[in-house]
């Protein structure tokens, strides 16, 4: 089995005899399932807050969060409420008419936030398909017949759809899936100089710079927050050379970085931004907002079936209201300087496993020294010991609990971490 070092490859790789590893293949159980996925072998049967239960009573801190999906945590009490209630009125009509619940959701989120309109959609990567297209009608409409590039960096994750895939900086997930998409081209990240060669390169070639779409935190590259200063430069570049500017916010948005958009931590406003995974607090949402400047769709430009449905915006109107009245970005401040300094406490105690630490807010990295130890091992092992984390790329091991995890558990979660370390 290829190495599990992003969680992509740990819950979203093809089946293989990895038993030794703890997971499971071609399960015989589900049989009529395709062979999508490795997954650990349990069932969780319930969950309240920070925590599940397997069938045998066996309990779990959930530092994975459905993939920094579960805001409010598992079985909230106002998210079930205000769902329970939607069910009793009106699921699904489709976007051949005017939805309530769309439009206040549409309202809320332009009046938080640097856009001034909002697209909805499923999931992250369909809200990364809707920016892709947004950038290529773009280019097409201001760069007179030249060829519109789209930029994007090294190590990112867009999404599984072939375009996202092909805005995807990491070749790995593009095998065999061959040929990409045509109209990308790849920067390093946080490097300036990087994105300018690329810029000339284009300029020289009769080629235009339509569009750059970056994370403003990396996560399944190895939760690398990015540089403020290179983003302020990438901002000045844009304008330049009239691109637009989206950000890919699917994991970095609704709170996790102890703000509530990313891009608030550097200092700078998008063009446009996308959200999906903590949005709905665990039910299907992605969205893409923008500003005047990309409010350029027509009807029939775009669509989605589900997109923006009355369940699915009750859900996520419910997880942003919340989030507002319980002061959660506080609690996503408090415990993510508690995690950092612990993390850096284990860092002091086992300098030869642990190379490092990164990120922000409740979406924080240990980095694992590759001599000693995998980020697959150590996920391994903590699951064995009833905590659940998930691995991110270059062998880093990520931390993305529910946004009111509390301080014992993040205590709970240093000793189970600290006591994994002992052992290795």
């Amino acid at each position: 089995m290829k190495s599990l070092g992003s969680v992509v490859e740990l819950v979203d790789a093809p089946h293989s005899k990895c038993g030794t590893f703890g997971y499971v293949g071609s399960s015989p159980t589900a049989p009529t399932l395709m062979n999508t996925y490795s997954r650990f072998d349990i069932s969780f049967q319930r969950g309240k807050g920070c925590w599940l239960w397997d069938k045998t009573g066996k309990k779990y801190l959930d530092a994975v969060a459905g993939i920094a999906t579960c805001s409010l945590g598992h079985s909230d009490k106002v998210l079930r409420r205000k769902l329970s209630d939607q069910l009793k009125k009106i699921q699904h009509i489709s976007n051949l008419y005017k939805i309530e619940e769309q439009e206040h959701l549409s309202q809320w989120l332009t009046k938080n936030s640097c856009a001034e309109s909002v697209f909805f959609c499923n999931s992250g990567a369909e809200a990364n398909e809707s920016a892709i297209k947004l950038i290529k009608k773009y280019g097409n409409s201001v760069n007179q017949g030249e060829e519109s590039i789209i930029l994007a960096a090294e190590s990112s994750f867009h999404g599984r759809t072939l375009a996202t895939l092909s805005a995807t900086g990491q070749p790995k997930y593009q095998k065999g899936f061959e040929p990409m998409v045509k109209g990308f081209k790849f920067f390093k990240y946080n490097d300036i100089d990087s994105v300018k060669e690329i810029v000339e390169e284009c300029e020289n070639n009769s080629q235009k710079v339509s569009g750059v779409l970056i994370e403003p935190i990396q996560g399944e590259g190895g939760v690398i927050p990015g540089n403020k200063i290179f983003f302020q430069q990438l901002r000045a570049i844009c304008d330049a050379y009239n691109a637009l500017l989206i950000f890919d916010e699917v994991q970095s948005g609704v709170g996790r970085t102890g703000r509530m958009w990313g891009y608030e931590n550097l200092e700078i406003e998008p063009d446009g931004f996308t959200l999906a995974k903590g949005l709905g607090g665990g039910h299907p949402i992605g969205a893409l907002l923008v500003k005047e400047k990309a409010n350029i769709f027509s009807p029939g430009d775009h669509a989605s079936t589900f997109g923006g449905n009355p369940f699915a915006c009750k859900a996520a109107l419910t997880v942003l209201e919340e989030i507002s009245k319980r002061n959660i970005i506080n609690n996503v401040l408090l415990r993510g300087d508690q995690l950092s300094a612990g993390f850096e406490e284990l860092s002091k105690k086992f300098p030869n496993i642990i190379r490092g630490k990164r990120g922000l807010g409740l979406i924080q990295g240990l980095v694992i020294n590759e001599e000693y130890a995998d980020a697959k091992k150590i996920t391994l092992k903590a699951f064995e010991k009833g905590l659940l984390v998930v691995p991110a790329g270059g062998n880093v091991v990520r931390i993305v609990p529910p946004l009111v995890i509390s301080r014992r558990e993040v205590q709970i979660l240093l000793d189970k971490l600290n006591s994994i370390f002992e052992e290795i």
